[in-house]
Protein backbone atom coordinates (compact mmCIF):
# COMPACT_ATOMS: atom_id res chain seq x y z
CA UNK A 1 0.00 0.00 0.00
CA UNK A 2 1.85 3.10 -0.97
CA UNK A 3 0.94 6.96 -0.67
CA UNK A 4 2.68 9.62 -2.01
CA UNK A 5 3.70 12.95 -0.22
CA UNK A 6 4.99 15.63 -3.04
CA UNK A 7 7.91 12.90 -4.27
CA UNK A 8 7.93 10.65 -1.26
CA UNK A 9 6.28 7.41 -1.60
CA UNK A 10 5.50 6.07 1.92
CA UNK A 11 4.92 2.09 1.32
CA UNK A 12 3.16 -0.86 4.04
CA UNK A 13 3.78 -3.93 3.52
CA UNK A 14 1.62 -6.36 6.01
CA UNK A 15 0.10 -9.26 6.57
CA UNK A 16 -3.73 -9.11 7.74
CA UNK A 17 -5.31 -10.98 10.38
CA UNK A 18 -8.79 -11.16 11.06
CA UNK A 19 -10.93 -11.18 14.92
CA UNK A 20 -12.55 -14.47 13.85
CA UNK A 21 -14.33 -14.18 17.11
CA UNK A 22 -11.14 -13.48 19.78
CA UNK A 23 -10.71 -11.33 22.11
CA UNK A 24 -7.88 -8.74 20.48
CA UNK A 25 -6.30 -6.42 23.08
CA UNK A 26 -4.58 -7.55 26.14
CA UNK A 27 -5.04 -10.93 24.92
CA UNK A 28 -4.25 -12.83 21.79
CA UNK A 29 -1.82 -9.04 21.54
CA UNK A 30 -1.10 -8.62 25.48
CA UNK A 31 -0.50 -5.26 26.52
CA UNK A 32 3.30 -3.93 27.08
CA UNK A 33 4.63 -6.58 24.51
CA UNK A 34 6.13 -5.89 21.42
CA UNK A 35 3.68 -6.73 18.91
CA UNK A 36 4.69 -7.54 15.04
CA UNK A 37 1.54 -4.69 14.19
CA UNK A 38 0.06 -7.30 11.66
CA UNK A 39 0.92 -11.15 10.95
CA UNK A 40 3.79 -13.49 9.77
CA UNK A 41 6.74 -11.69 8.40
CA UNK A 42 7.67 -8.35 9.66
CA UNK A 43 5.37 -5.54 8.72
CA UNK A 44 7.33 -3.00 7.00
CA UNK A 45 7.26 1.04 6.25
CA UNK A 46 9.32 2.45 3.86
CA UNK A 47 10.34 5.73 2.54
CA UNK A 48 12.57 6.77 -0.22
CA UNK A 49 13.39 9.95 1.18
CA UNK A 50 14.35 11.39 4.49
CA UNK A 51 10.77 11.65 6.54
CA UNK A 52 9.61 13.02 10.01
CA UNK A 53 7.33 10.67 12.25
CA UNK A 54 5.09 13.04 15.02
CA UNK A 55 7.40 15.25 14.13
CA UNK A 56 10.80 13.35 14.56
CA UNK A 57 13.53 12.86 12.13
CA UNK A 58 13.39 9.20 10.13
CA UNK A 59 16.26 8.57 7.38
CA UNK A 60 15.13 7.57 4.18
CA UNK A 61 15.02 3.39 4.17
CA UNK A 62 13.30 0.07 4.83
CA UNK A 63 11.65 -0.22 8.89
CA UNK A 64 9.76 -3.24 10.47
CA UNK A 65 7.01 -1.84 12.24
CA UNK A 66 6.27 -2.96 15.55
CA UNK A 67 3.85 -1.60 18.00
CA UNK A 68 4.05 -1.82 22.09
CA UNK A 69 -0.17 -1.72 22.58
CA UNK A 70 -1.50 -0.07 26.16
CA UNK A 71 -4.96 0.27 27.57
CA UNK A 72 -3.87 4.62 27.70
CA UNK A 73 -0.34 4.84 25.40
CA UNK A 74 0.55 2.64 22.10
CA UNK A 75 4.46 3.00 22.02
CA UNK A 76 5.65 2.99 17.76
CA UNK A 77 8.94 1.35 16.94
CA UNK A 78 10.67 1.53 14.10
CA UNK A 79 13.24 -0.97 13.08
CA UNK A 80 16.24 -1.78 10.93
CA UNK A 81 15.69 -4.93 11.13
CA UNK A 82 12.96 -5.36 8.77
CA UNK A 83 13.46 -9.14 7.23
CA UNK A 84 12.62 -11.33 10.42
CA UNK A 85 9.39 -13.43 11.35
CA UNK A 86 6.79 -11.25 13.54
CA UNK A 87 8.97 -9.89 16.50
CA UNK A 88 9.83 -13.09 17.84
CA UNK A 89 13.61 -11.82 16.89
CA UNK A 90 13.15 -8.28 18.19
CA UNK A 91 16.10 -6.62 19.45
CA UNK A 92 15.36 -3.54 20.68
CA UNK A 93 19.26 -2.13 19.87
CA UNK A 94 18.29 -2.40 16.34
CA UNK A 95 15.10 0.55 16.86
CA UNK A 96 16.00 3.04 14.76
CA UNK A 97 13.30 5.82 16.28
CA UNK A 98 10.29 5.17 19.07
CA UNK A 99 6.90 7.36 18.77
CA UNK A 100 4.22 7.18 21.13
CA UNK A 101 0.66 7.58 19.99
CA UNK A 102 -2.59 7.78 22.14
CA UNK A 103 -4.85 4.54 20.79
CA UNK A 104 -8.88 5.71 20.05
CA UNK A 105 -12.29 3.85 19.60
CA UNK A 106 -13.47 2.90 16.38
CA UNK A 107 -15.78 1.00 14.67
CA UNK A 108 -16.21 -2.94 14.53
CA UNK A 109 -12.78 -4.14 11.58
CA UNK A 110 -12.95 -7.67 11.53
CA UNK A 111 -9.59 -7.66 9.20
CA UNK A 112 -6.43 -5.36 10.30
CA UNK A 113 -5.83 -2.74 8.13
CA UNK A 114 -3.77 0.69 7.21
CA UNK A 115 -5.00 3.36 6.12
CA UNK A 116 -3.52 7.03 5.23
CA UNK A 117 -5.85 9.73 6.79
CA UNK A 118 -5.62 13.75 7.39
CA UNK A 119 -3.96 13.89 3.84
CA UNK A 120 -2.24 16.77 2.43
CA UNK A 121 0.58 17.60 0.30
CA UNK A 122 3.46 17.23 2.72
CA UNK A 123 1.78 15.02 5.29
CA UNK A 124 -0.42 12.04 6.07
CA UNK A 125 -1.64 10.21 8.81
CA UNK A 126 -0.83 6.18 9.06
CA UNK A 127 -4.05 4.92 10.84
CA UNK A 128 -3.96 0.88 12.24
CA UNK A 129 -7.30 -0.23 12.66
CA UNK A 130 -8.03 -3.73 14.20
CA UNK A 131 -11.52 -4.36 16.28
CA UNK A 132 -12.66 -1.75 18.06
CA UNK A 133 -9.28 -0.07 18.10
CA UNK A 134 -7.27 2.44 16.31
CA UNK A 135 -3.81 4.08 16.47
CA UNK A 136 -1.98 6.97 14.19
CA UNK A 137 1.16 8.32 13.52
CA UNK A 138 1.93 11.28 11.26
CA UNK A 139 4.29 10.85 8.29
CA UNK A 140 5.71 14.34 6.99
CA UNK A 141 8.39 15.00 4.14
CA UNK A 142 9.96 18.47 3.18
CA UNK A 143 8.82 18.04 -0.10
CA UNK A 144 11.19 21.51 -1.24
CA UNK A 145 14.16 20.07 0.02
CA UNK A 146 13.28 16.79 -1.57
CA UNK A 147 12.39 18.86 -4.73
CA UNK A 148 15.43 20.12 -4.84
CA UNK A 149 17.27 17.50 -4.60
CA UNK A 150 15.81 15.61 -7.45
CA UNK A 151 16.36 18.86 -9.63
CA UNK A 152 19.98 18.85 -8.66
CA UNK A 153 20.12 14.82 -9.40
CA UNK A 154 18.69 15.22 -12.74
CA UNK A 155 20.38 18.25 -14.03
CA UNK A 156 23.48 16.13 -13.98
CA UNK A 157 21.89 13.72 -15.76
CA UNK A 158 19.60 13.88 -19.10
CA UNK A 159 17.51 17.06 -18.22
CA UNK A 160 21.15 18.68 -18.34
CA UNK A 161 21.81 18.68 -21.71
CA UNK A 162 18.82 21.13 -22.77
CA UNK A 163 17.36 24.92 -21.72
CA UNK A 164 14.41 23.32 -20.80
CA UNK A 165 15.50 21.36 -17.96
CA UNK A 166 17.44 24.54 -16.06
CA UNK A 167 14.47 26.44 -16.51
CA UNK A 168 11.97 24.04 -15.19
CA UNK A 169 13.54 23.78 -11.77
CA UNK A 170 14.44 27.69 -12.12
CA UNK A 171 10.63 27.62 -12.41
CA UNK A 172 10.30 25.52 -9.48
CA UNK A 173 11.85 28.51 -7.29
CA UNK A 174 9.66 30.89 -8.40
CA UNK A 175 6.25 29.21 -7.95
CA UNK A 176 7.42 27.92 -4.25
CA UNK A 177 9.07 31.46 -3.43
CA UNK A 178 12.53 29.27 -2.88
CA UNK A 179 16.35 29.45 -3.46
CA UNK A 180 16.50 32.25 -5.34
CA UNK A 181 20.02 32.44 -6.02
CA UNK A 182 20.83 28.73 -7.06
CA UNK A 183 17.44 29.11 -9.55
CA UNK A 184 19.20 32.56 -11.00
CA UNK A 185 22.07 29.98 -11.59
CA UNK A 186 19.68 27.33 -12.97
CA UNK A 187 18.08 30.07 -15.19
CA UNK A 188 21.37 31.66 -16.16
CA UNK A 189 22.26 27.77 -17.62
CA UNK A 190 19.40 27.60 -19.72
CA UNK A 191 19.83 30.65 -21.28
CA UNK A 192 23.51 29.77 -22.02
CA UNK A 193 22.22 26.97 -23.55
CA UNK A 194 19.46 28.61 -25.49
CA UNK A 195 18.15 32.22 -24.90
CA UNK A 196 14.59 32.59 -25.39
CA UNK A 197 11.40 34.79 -23.77
CA UNK A 198 10.90 31.53 -21.07
CA UNK A 199 13.97 31.05 -19.60
CA UNK A 200 14.85 35.19 -19.66
CA UNK A 201 11.39 35.37 -17.69
CA UNK A 202 12.63 32.71 -14.99
CA UNK A 203 15.69 35.32 -14.49
CA UNK A 204 13.53 38.65 -14.56
CA UNK A 205 11.14 36.96 -11.86
CA UNK A 206 14.12 35.79 -10.03
CA UNK A 207 16.24 39.06 -9.77
CA UNK A 208 12.50 40.69 -8.65
CA UNK A 209 11.98 38.18 -6.06
CA UNK A 210 15.37 38.35 -4.76
CA UNK A 211 15.13 42.25 -4.44
CA UNK A 212 17.30 43.50 -7.55
CA UNK A 213 14.66 45.42 -9.01
CA UNK A 214 17.13 46.99 -11.83
CA UNK A 215 18.29 43.74 -13.14
CA UNK A 216 15.00 42.12 -13.59
CA UNK A 217 14.18 45.24 -15.73
CA UNK A 218 16.93 44.88 -17.72
CA UNK A 219 16.22 41.08 -18.27
CA UNK A 220 12.89 41.89 -18.76
CA UNK A 221 13.41 44.15 -21.61
CA UNK A 222 15.59 41.94 -23.33
CA UNK A 223 12.38 39.40 -22.72
CA UNK A 224 9.91 41.48 -24.58
CA UNK A 225 12.39 41.86 -27.54
CA UNK A 226 12.08 37.97 -28.31
CA UNK A 227 8.30 38.28 -27.30
CA UNK A 228 7.76 40.67 -29.82
CA UNK A 229 8.96 38.35 -32.58
CA UNK A 230 6.70 35.84 -31.70
CA UNK A 231 3.35 35.06 -33.03
CA UNK A 232 -0.43 36.66 -31.38
CA UNK A 233 -1.23 32.97 -29.73
CA UNK A 234 2.64 32.09 -28.86
CA UNK A 235 2.94 35.15 -26.88
CA UNK A 236 -0.53 35.25 -25.66
CA UNK A 237 -0.27 31.78 -23.87
CA UNK A 238 3.63 32.76 -22.74
CA UNK A 239 1.33 35.93 -21.06
CA UNK A 240 -0.99 33.58 -19.21
CA UNK A 241 2.10 31.57 -18.13
CA UNK A 242 3.39 34.78 -16.06
CA UNK A 243 -0.25 35.44 -15.23
CA UNK A 244 -0.31 31.78 -13.94
CA UNK A 245 3.02 32.07 -11.65
CA UNK A 246 1.41 35.64 -10.20
CA UNK A 247 3.94 37.90 -12.76
CA UNK A 248 1.45 40.30 -13.67
CA UNK A 249 3.43 43.21 -13.87
CA UNK A 250 4.96 40.78 -16.94
CA UNK A 251 1.75 39.26 -18.23
CA UNK A 252 0.15 42.69 -18.42
CA UNK A 253 3.40 44.14 -20.45
CA UNK A 254 3.34 41.16 -22.81
CA UNK A 255 -0.78 41.05 -23.34
CA UNK A 256 0.15 45.15 -24.14
CA UNK A 257 2.22 44.54 -26.60
CA UNK A 258 0.04 41.48 -28.09
CA UNK A 259 -2.30 43.86 -29.14
CA UNK A 260 -0.22 46.81 -29.87
CA UNK A 261 1.32 44.58 -32.32
CA UNK A 262 -2.31 42.97 -33.40
CA UNK A 263 -4.95 45.53 -32.56
CA UNK A 264 -7.19 43.79 -34.83
CA UNK A 265 -7.67 40.71 -33.52
CA UNK A 266 -10.15 40.55 -30.44
CA UNK A 267 -8.27 37.34 -28.56
CA UNK A 268 -5.69 40.01 -27.50
CA UNK A 269 -7.94 42.60 -25.87
CA UNK A 270 -10.04 39.31 -24.43
CA UNK A 271 -7.42 37.77 -23.06
CA UNK A 272 -5.61 41.79 -21.59
CA UNK A 273 -9.07 42.08 -20.21
CA UNK A 274 -9.22 38.77 -18.40
CA UNK A 275 -5.88 40.30 -16.83
CA UNK A 276 -6.38 43.34 -15.78
CA UNK A 277 -9.55 42.11 -13.59
CA UNK A 278 -7.44 39.74 -12.29
CA UNK A 279 -5.02 42.30 -11.12
CA UNK A 280 -8.21 44.33 -9.73
CA UNK A 281 -8.43 46.77 -12.42
CA UNK A 282 -12.23 46.96 -13.49
CA UNK A 283 -12.15 50.26 -15.16
CA UNK A 284 -9.33 48.73 -17.77
CA UNK A 285 -10.93 45.64 -17.81
CA UNK A 286 -14.31 46.44 -18.98
CA UNK A 287 -12.51 48.78 -21.90
CA UNK A 288 -10.92 46.02 -23.18
CA UNK A 289 -13.86 43.47 -23.04
CA UNK A 290 -15.75 46.21 -24.84
CA UNK A 291 -13.22 46.42 -27.74
CA UNK A 292 -12.96 42.55 -27.89
CA UNK A 293 -16.53 42.55 -28.08
CA UNK A 294 -16.55 45.05 -30.90
CA UNK A 295 -14.22 42.15 -33.23
CA UNK A 296 -15.48 39.17 -31.55
CA UNK A 297 -17.16 36.47 -33.67
CA UNK A 298 -20.82 35.77 -32.59
CA UNK A 299 -20.75 32.78 -30.40
CA UNK A 300 -18.12 34.51 -28.09
CA UNK A 301 -19.93 37.84 -27.72
CA UNK A 302 -22.35 36.41 -24.94
CA UNK A 303 -19.76 35.37 -22.90
CA UNK A 304 -17.77 38.31 -23.05
CA UNK A 305 -20.89 40.23 -22.14
CA UNK A 306 -21.24 38.55 -19.07
CA UNK A 307 -17.95 39.54 -18.55
CA UNK A 308 -18.47 42.91 -18.78
CA UNK A 309 -21.61 42.81 -16.72
CA UNK A 310 -19.66 41.19 -14.10
CA UNK A 311 -16.57 43.37 -13.89
CA UNK A 312 -19.68 46.64 -13.33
Amino acid sequence: MVQRLGYTDVDIVYYSPNVNGRKIWDDLVPYGQVWRAGANDNTTISFNDDVTINGKPLAAGIYGLHLIPGKDEWTIIFSKNHTSWGSFFYKKEEDALRVTAKPEPHEMQEWLDYTFTDRKAASAKVTMSWEKVKVSFTVAVDVDAVALRHFREQLRNTAGFNWHGWEEAAHYCIVNKINYAEGMQWADNSIRMEENYTNLAAKAQLQQLAGDAAGAAVTRKKMMELVGQASETGANQFAYELMNEDDMQGALEVFKMNVKKHPDRWNAYDSMAEAYGRAGDKKQSVTNYKAALAKAPAEQQERIRKAITAMQ
